[in-house]
């Protein structure tokens, strides 16, 4: 070990930040997303017709942070065409609908939220952000009358991946730091190299703001330590998503 790195890592540690390390190292911070764009050769620009995005409802949204994340969730999937989606944590629906607009017509959409009634029982996690009837699971996309969606409706915890190969997979289901690992491993063992994943309420800098976001850094930080990821992950300045490419099998 040089003196550089552990001049660095002792002042990481000072500033709350040794849990980090792999992400300190890996993570690569970009001014837009024009930038992430740059970084993988793309194109094409996103499709963002969903009013809710420019909408302000907590002290979180600074920053147009609603904006950053959708540009850059609506930016990967624009420009990988992919053949299958997934993402965890449907909510209402509009990430899942965003998904949609921006793959082709061929692709599919698989999205998974976990039943109210398992939150209920104690099985969801501490850290899920909203619980939800089942009908009112993904009613945003349902309005939107999008045919290339399947909800599916189970626990992460148990769930075992039956859709193929998986060429984006988007993780925002509950933020405990396990959930966040252990959904993480499920999708790379469904996914080739070049294919993405991404990581919502994903923000370095904002670990000690958020507890949720923190747990979320750890699982991902967790990742590299045991050595499921390696390489970069790349973040869009404001944006609460981490972006990560596949580039071999571990």
């Amino acid at each position: 070990m040089n003196i550089f790195t552990r001049a660095q890592r002792k002042l990481w540690r000072m500033l709350g930040l040794g849990e980090f390390l792999h992400l300190q190292n890996s993570v690569i911070e970009l001014n837009n997303i024009g930038e992430l764009c740059k970084v993988f050769g793309w194109r094409l620009s996103p499709v963002l017709d969903d009013t809710k995005i420019h909408e302000f409802s907590y002290v979180e949204d600074v920053n147009e942070r609603r904006i950053r994340d959708a540009e850059t969730l609506a930016t990967v999937v624009r420009n990988t065409d992919p053949s299958v989606c997934l993402e965890i944590g449907t909510a209402d629906g509009h990430s899942t609908a965003l998904m949609s607009l921006n793959a082709s017509a061929q692709a599919r959409i698989y999205t998974i939220n976990i039943p109210l009634e398992e939150i209920l029982a104690g099985k969801g996690g501490e850290l899920t952000t909203i619980a939800l009837e089942r009908e009112k699971i993904g009613a945003y996309y349902r309005q939107r009358n999008l045919t290339n969606i399947t909800q599916i409706l189970a626990n992460t915890a148990y769930w075992k991946p039956d859709i193929g190969l998986i060429d984006v997979a988007f993780i925002d289901g509950c933020h405990d730091t396990k959930f966040v690992y252990n959904d993480t491993l499920k999708v790379l063992k469904n996914m080739k190299p070049g294919s993405f994943v991404l990581w919502h309420d994903f923000n370095l800098d904002l670990v000690r703001k958020y507890h949720w976001i923190n747990s979320v850094c750890l699982g991902v930080e967790k990742l590299f330590t045991d050595g499921h990821i390696r390489g970069r992950v790349f973040h869009v300045r404001d944006s609460w998503i981490g972006v990560y490419r596949i580039e071999e099998r571990i």
